[in-house]
């Protein structure tokens, strides 16, 4: 009866450990429950998206070209010595190996400064709105001129239970969660997803909120993109505990147990 309560206490540990499907699989509703029921190549259901335009803040760094129809040397050299974009020669492949690409960065006042244009508030504008007020002064000197605006600093933080503690610099404004997730190299297996915290910039203030992966209806959140600067903190579920230390450590723990019964049953 004695060996029996030992073999009991660490059969509740081992599938204590366990992890259930239902918390490991993202934006779930019922599916797990009826995945037989589930028809193929049908839409179940859909969402509506809260897409927020990324709004440029102070210090974020631009990339901006110029191009235009002229054919004019003059004006040409013009736009070339505005845009942030300058060529080394070469032909790159891709990765831009054949020229250098210098960025902008947004005052504190919110506004990028050109030598000729002067200044032009940018901050608080989407990348879209803020190419028209760059092509509404610029056509002032050349006409027919095109601005491209691109952010080249759009970064999140990822820590806690991933795959990999990173931040990650993306081209990409309008980045969801998940995708911010996937560039990080995924969340672990012992990760909290109903609980994942986010730390966010909003001027001089820190926001602080928590979201749940787990639930479809995320994807209709307003948090649901990942914004400039982002923390995003995963926390470990409860059974980490035991599988990081208890089970790695089972063989050791049942060679105790089996030489304390073996001493207990000798001192009888």
């Amino acid at each position: 009866m004695m060996r029996f309560w030992p073999l009991l206490g660490v059969s509740l540990l081992i599938f204590g450990a366990c992890v259930p499907n239902k918390k490991l699989v993202y934006l779930q509703k019922d599916d797990l429950k009826r995945r037989k029921e589930i028809p193929k190549d049908t839409v179940l259901r859909s969402h509506t998206l809260n897409i927020r335009e990324y709004r440029i803040q102070p210090l974020d760094i631009l990339s901006i070209t110029f191009e235009t129809l002229s054919k004019e040397g003059d004006e040409s050299d013009f736009l070339q010595k505005l845009s942030t974009r300058t060529s080394s020669g070469g032909s790159g492949g891709g990765g831009g190996s054949g020229g250098a690409t210098n960025g902008i960065v947004v005052n504190t006042e919110g506004e990028i400064d050109y030598a000729v244009l002067g200044k032009i508030k940018v901050s608080g504008l989407t990348l879209f709105e803020a190419k028209d007020s760059i092509e509404k002064v610029a056509s002032q000197y050349v006409p027919d001129v095109v601005a491209r605006v691109r952010m080249m600093n759009f970064r999140f933080t990822i820590l806690g239970e991933v795959n990999g503690e990173n931040t990650v610099v993306s081209g990409n404004t309008r980045l969801t969660m998940m995708e911010a997730i996937g560039l990080s190299g995924g969340l672990s297996e012992l990760a909290d997803r109903s609980h994942v915290k986010v730390l966010r910039q909003k001027g001089s203030e820190v926001e602080v909120f928590y979201v749940d992966l787990l639930k479809e209806e995320y994807v209709e959140s307003p948090y649901y993109y990942v914004q400039q600067n982002d923390v995003i903190i995963v926390p470990p579920l409860k059974q980490r505990p035991f599988r990081k230390y208890f089970v790695g450590n089972l063989g050791v723990i049942t060679t105790v147990i089996s030489f304390g019964l073996f001493i207990i049953t000798l001192s009888r």
